[in-house]
């Protein structure tokens, strides 16, 4: 079993308390703005495979091991199911 949050603007505040949203170079994802677009809302998340960056619309997941990595909505609805 994982948890995840959706990343939009709307779960911004949860994905923060989800994540531990700071600053990369203490180890935490921070957020930025894809392609420098103020209205679009990435997240940089640093995984065990190196920073991996999620855009709107990806799943933000958390791993049996507690560790964080993004997913693509396709892929997350193909893979996963709600309990």
């Amino acid at each position: 079993m994982i948890e995840a949050v959706q990343l939009t603007w709307r779960s911004w505040n949860e994905i923060c308390d989800f994540a531990g949203v700071g600053k990369l170079s203490e180890g935490k994802p921070e957020g930025f703005n894809p392609n420098g677009n103020p209205d679009e809302i990435g997240l940089r998340i640093p995984t065990l495979e190196g920073v991996m960056e999620a855009t709107e619309g990806d799943w933000i997941i958390r791993g049996v091991e507690g560790e964080l990595y993004p997913c693509k909505d396709s892929i997350f609805r193909k893979t996963y199911e709600e309990a």
